[in-house]
């Protein structure tokens, strides 16, 4: 008699990690045109380090060897680099599609004519207000109107499924549906995501997360109207609202089992919310005499070796949702100084409240390439006169990036 065995739960398989990363993030330049106010990596300046065309290409050639079918490339504004479309067709050229996310400062119509004819490379436009009262009070003045004539461009072009990526405030929440009708008008999809206080975005977290009324609203407007939208897994500690599978995703924390980050020096992080030396894994240069630089990292990392291990539900345990939240953002609790293995600083049961009204100390971003040399401070209100103003180059690689 044959035994047939049990097949292994694809989250199982998930939390003990892949061979090759599902979800692959690359900032290929932190130089950006933009200075938006909750920007992740807190770009603005191209780093001096950054890796040539050349060694950029190696890692694509690695990728491919690795079967990894895509990668997410932003930055920065990643076409300001003069060889960005030549990597473009390069990375689809070795069997690496590409999704690319920008500002759409370089979509004129040439470029989307060109995009529109790509069966391999998809387009993110991010836009963070559906009105530019909303959108350019956080990307800042003309961004707007930037964003609106790139997807104009796209869908000119003839350019399928474009997607507008929104990061969820408390000033834009009561927009989704607005986003909504901004992505039918022009045969887009809206991807939504959350505000994480990494990089500049934990200097303005405290003013722009959602409240814990509006989370209650993002969670009943994705259960009613979220059938096609792209979330990402962004959202999953908001199960805790509702019934087991009421919100689609894998609802799991994937870093360093099934995601990461490459920065553009090389540095390899465990996620692309998490740019930090606690979570950064190794360099994909320091081991190319193998030619196996990056697939070292992310096979043989201890980092990532530890992620990979089960977890524990630490402060969480005595909690019924834990099995639906997994404790939530592991990024969103470091960097705002809250125990990893305790709760989520917007946990939907209020556990997170309680953790953040105790002492903590809250961890800065390992990178800042912001133009200006200070981070954002104070509340954000819906101006544009809250930016501070640009300063003068100092030296080259300071310089506006177009």
């Amino acid at each position: 008699m044959t035994s047939i065995l049990p097949v292994p739960r694809l989250v199982d398989q998930f939390e003990q990690g892949l061979d090759a990363p599902i979800c692959l993030t690359w900032e290929l330049t932190y130089a950006c045109n933009l200075a938006c106010v909750h920007c992740l990596s807190s770009s603005g300046k191209r780093d001096p380090r950054e890796l040539s065309t050349q060694q950029c290409k190696d890692i694509i050639d690695e990728l491919e060897r690795m079967q990894v079918f895509y990668v997410n490339i932003g930055g920065g504004e990643p076409t300001v680099r003069p060889d960005f479309w030549e990597l473009v067709d390069y990375a689809t050229a070795h069997h690496v599609g590409v999704k690319f996310s920008t500002n759409g400062v370089r979509i004129n119509a040439e470029v989307a004519a060109k995009l529109a004819a790509s069966d391999y490379v998809d387009v993110q436009i991010s836009l963070d207000g559906a009105t530019a009262e909303v959108n350019d009070a956080v990307r800042g003045p003309g961004s707007f109107a930037m964003a609106i004539k790139a997807l104009e461009n796209l869908a000119a072009a003839g350019f399928r499924d474009a997607k507008i990526s929104v990061v969820v405030t408390r000033h834009n929440v009561d927009q989704l549906d607005d986003f909504k009708d901004l992505a039918d008008r022009y045969g887009a999809t809206l991807r939504i995501t959350r505000l994480r206080p990494s990089g500049r975005g934990a200097d303005v977290w405290d003013d722009l997360h959602p409240t814990s009324a509006q989370q209650v609203q993002l969670y009943d407007w994705l259960v009613a109207r979220g059938d096609g939208v792209l979330t990402g897994d962004s959202f999953f500690h908001l199960s805790g609202l509702g019934a087991p599978g009421a919100l689609a995703g894998l609802n799991l924390c994937g870093a360093g089992r099934v995601v990461c980050l490459i920065d553009p020096v090389g540095d390899v992080y465990a996620c692309p919310f998490a740019i930090h030396d606690k979570f950064l894994a190794g360099n994909i240069l320091s081991d190319t005499a193998s030619g196996r630089g990056f697939q070292n990292v992310w096979q043989n990392s201890q980092l990532f070796r530890e992620l990979r291990e089960p977890q524990s539900a630490g402060a969480c345990s005595g909690c019924g949702h834990y099995d639906a939240c997994r404790g939530g953002c592991m990024a969103a609790k470091f960097f705002t100084g809250l125990p990893l293995d305790g709760p989520d600083p917007e946990c939907v049961q209020g556990y997170g409240e309680s953790a953040l009204a105790a002492e903590r100390d809250k961890p800065k971003s390992s990178v800042d390439h912001s133009r200006t040399g200070k981070r954002k401070s104070g509340p954000v209100s819906l101006t544009l006169s809250v930016r501070p103003p640009a300063q003068p180059p100092a030296r080259a690689c300071n310089e506006s990036p177009v």
